[in-house]
């Protein structure tokens, strides 16, 4: 399976609430209907002020548009993600940051 991996900066955020790390993917995995499914999380930087969350998808080509829309209408934990996050994706689901290609923004 591959991945669409959403990464979010904290210093860049309203409310840099963790609870952003389970909210996120299960409400993504609730609105896809389970086409994308919670993976993990990790915090991709050295300070840590960096979180990204894994989606698994058969789809990331076909889906992270979709993603990108969902962002662009719902708050998660009172943060506008459409002006703070990157998404990228994956041909390996858990793939090392460093091999996601940044898809949004361009």
């Amino acid at each position: 399976m591959a991945a669409i991996v959403i990464s979010m900066d904290s210093r860049k955020m309203t409310n840099p609430d963790l609870d952003i790390r389970y909210l996120l993917p299960d409400r993504i995995e609730e609105w896809s209907q389970g086409a994308l499914t919670d993976d993990g999380y990790d915090y991709v930087d050295q300070d840590g002020h960096i979180l990204a969350v894994w989606l698994e998808t058969g789809d990331p080509e076909g889906w992270w548009p979709k993603v990108v829309e969902l962002l662009k209408t719902e708050q998660f934990c009172d943060n506008d993600l459409s002006q703070s996050a990157l998404v990228l994706i994956a041909e390996e689901s858990g793939a090392e940051i460093m091999k996601c290609c940044q898809v949004w923004p361009e």
